[in-house]
């Protein structure tokens, strides 16, 4: 058959071709994107409360297809994680009493997030630790009185209970918080400045910081630093307290807490409490009221200004370069009781005096840590009083194992 015998039946396999191409697209059935390495596919698939996102007329762009594609799924990501993850964030206000025989009055809001399905929810300590009352808003509106159930100041967590319908309760899912890594994309959720179920993004940027705990609310209590913290450049701002921070998949990895400035507002530098510390205390809080805490006795350098074994091992001439430089031991403290030893000469560096030639403690049950502010967070998250550890000493030229049991910090 020649071409032009062809040509009608060649036309016809065209048209059949584009309506059949015509009839998939407004079928739906759009071609998968390729493969990413970063995860974006994965989490596009999870499910949408509350619906999916309108659609919009796409726009062109000067972006390479690929790219342009890339950019739409993270957006959708974005999009689809504050679906899923916001109906579970609260609002809290708190009101006290200004004088007797009246009604409490409103001081101050914050937020808070679903923690399990019998109406627990995770809060800051310091949103509503002196609350005479507290009032619920979830994100359809609908408003709830809550019972506080306790709070501990030295982690800045608290938990309070709502008694509502079950199918409001919409639970969280925690992420593993010692995963993370600086870069990491995460998500903040919560209320600035009463606005409710707000969504700001941004980057880890720092991982191991540490707060002063409850000094910042009580300067009489002990100066125990809580350790392990997340710093973030997502904005938050007040009101944002005690709302979750996300990861990409929508799951918690910590609980904003702080920020550092000098306006009252956010200029860049945000703190949470890792989800470690989170799942470790509310537990304790929801079946007690309170935590307790490991207590070892000893002091050591603070890592700041370069004062830690890593950045003494050289003019001190430490056998190791990183751990923990013991400069005291609290006498009849476990530390003491299991002999570990202080420091017994002083040291001028820099302006500062330290104690040396003490133990250098370099590993807690098998796990190393640089500084005091690991080993502190280690003991947090692992350990409760009475637990026996075997911490790993450096003491001259010997490496020692030596047992220690636990105490309990003073309440």
């Amino acid at each position: 058959m020649n071409l032009r015998k062809r040509f009608p039946l060649i036309m016809a396999a065209v048209v059949v071709a584009v309506f059949a191409v015509t009839l998939v697209a407004f079928a739906g059935g759009v071609p998968e994107p390729p493969d990413v390495t970063l995860p974006v596919a994965r989490a596009v698939d999870m499910p949408i409360r509350g619906g999916a996102p309108a659609l919009l007329q796409p726009t062109p762009s000067p972006l390479p297809p690929d790219l342009v594609q890339q950019a739409d799924l993270e957006h959708l990501l974005i999009a689809n994680v504050y679906n899923r993850v916001s109906p579970a964030v609260v609002n809290i206000d708190v009101a006290v009493n200004i004088q007797e025989d009246h009604e409490p009055v409103d001081v101050g809001s914050g937020s808070g997030f679903v923690f399990n399905a019998e109406g627990y929810i995770i809060t800051n300590s310091h949103v509503v630790r002196d609350a005479d009352g507290i009032r619920v808003t979830f994100r359809d509106g609908y408003v709830t009185d809550a019972q506080l159930i306790g709070f501990d100041d030295f982690s800045d967590l608290a938990v309070i209970k709502v008694d509502v319908d079950p199918s409001r309760l919409l639970p969280v899912e925690f992420g593993d918080s010692d995963a993370l890594f600086v870069g990491e994309r995460v998500i903040a959720i919560g209320n600035p400045f009463g606005l409710e179920s707000s969504m700001t993004t941004g980057t880890i940027s720092a991982l191991g910081r540490t707060l002063p705990s409850g000094r910042l609310l009580n300067p009489n209590l002990d100066p125990y630093n809580n350790p392990s913290i997340i710093q973030v450049d997502a904005q938050i701002n007040p009101g944002n307290s005690g709302g979750p921070l996300l990861d990409s998949y929508g799951k918690v990895v910590g609980v904003n807490t702080a920020i550092r400035t000098e306006t009252g507002t956010f200029q860049g530098v945000g703190f949470a409490v890792p989800a470690s510390t989170v799942l470790r205390v509310v537990p304790e809080l929801i079946a007690e009221g309170e935590v307790h805490y490991s207590l070892l006795g000893i002091s050591s350098l603070s890592p700041e200004g370069g004062f830690s074994v890593a950045g003494l091992a050289e003019p001190l001439g430490l056998p190791v370069t990183s751990g923990v430089l013991i400069q005291e031991v609290v006498p009849n403290s476990p530390a003491d009781r299991a002999g570990l030893r202080g420091g017994t000469r002083e040291v001028t560096i820099r302006g500062r005096t330290f104690l040396v030639d003490g133990d250098i403690i370099v590993a807690i049950n098998g796990e190393f840590v640089d500084t005091m502010d690991e080993l502190v967070g280690y003991l947090v998250v692992n350990t409760r009083p009475g637990d026996e550890v075997m911490l790993t000493v450096v003491r001259g030229d010997e490496t020692l194992e030596i047992p220690v049991t636990l105490g309990e910090r003073p309440n």
